[in-house]
């Protein structure tokens, strides 16, 4: 099974997953569409947080059972805790090293907004 490195911008938060990426999707939920990620979804033993968890700001709307982190150094969105599935984590594929986004097809997944 592949493994995947990933980090946001300034390499302050570093996270790594060992899972094969099969799906690639969009979300429409106000949150996504305004951050534009491209996701992924793993099971959490399928994530490991190497770097970063003191840099890492929570951020919470509507029912508060999604977990949305970002880097408070530089901003960028890595991954989240899902509200749907809380035991997985929607991971944002453009923060991984060596993994090609555009190699799958993107599927969009509609959510509310």
């Amino acid at each position: 099974m592949p493994l995947y490195r990933g980090s946001c911008h300034c390499g302050g938060v570093q996270f790594q997953i060992d899972a094969e990426i099969t799906d690639v999707y969009t979300c429409d939920c106000s949150l996504c569409a305004k951050k534009n990620a491209l996701m992924t979804t793993v099971a959490e033993d399928k994530f490991t947080l190497n770097a970063g968890e003191d840099k890492l700001t929570l951020y919470q709307w509507n029912t508060k059972v999604a977990r949305h982190y970002f880097c408070s150094v530089c901003g960028i969105y890595p991954f989240h805790r899902k509200r749907s599935m809380p035991d997985h984590y929607g991971i944002n594929v453009r923060c991984l090293t060596d993994f090609d986004a555009d190699a799958i097809p993107v599927r969009r997944a509609e959510e509310r907004r």
